[in-house]
């Protein structure tokens, strides 16, 4: 993926740094997350930014919308758990009110989204079905966020 989506340069490059340095990948988490982070690049005017918190997570944020724009909107979260380096996992979370959960797969957070009511769906390991199933939500929080 090139650094153009990315918001700033640096959070491109700090995200090729821990891919370079995450050598340990028991659940085979890091091809998952690439897979999710592919998705968002197909996506028209998106731009993404990276947040790192060693020891806590690493944060890849989409918005919709120009850079600064008045009307870009956050529309996923896809967190690298680092709670334990040696098993990281996956938080994918969205805004309750821009997708549907029609399988229950996700665990609602009251309040829990950056003050607003969210969903987050756990992956602790690679696993095509579920990855399928968070694809989907993301093209689905994309679309609804464009209606917004």
């Amino acid at each position: 993926m090139t650094q153009d989506i990315f918001r700033r340069k640096e959070e491109h490059a700090e995200m090729a740094d821990l891919f370079e340095t995450w050598t340990h990948d028991s659940g085979n988490i890091k091809p998952a997350f690439v897979k999710l982070q592919d998705r968002l690049s197909t996506k028209e005017n998106v731009t993404l930014s990276f947040k790192s918190r060693p020891g806590v997570s690493y944060s890849l944020r989409a918005n919709v919308g120009k850079t600064g724009d008045i009307e870009e909107r956050l529309f996923v979260i896809v967190d690298i758990v680092d709670d334990d380096p040696e098993s990281r996992w996956l938080s994918v979370c969205f805004y309750e009110d821009i997708i549907t959960d029609p399988n229950g797969e996700g665990n609602l957070l009251p309040e829990g989204l950056l003050g607003e009511d969210g969903y987050c769906f756990d992956l602790c390991e690679y696993d095509d079905t579920a990855i399928s199933y968070l694809e989907q939500r993301i093209d689905e929080a994309y679309a609804n966020t464009l209606s917004l």
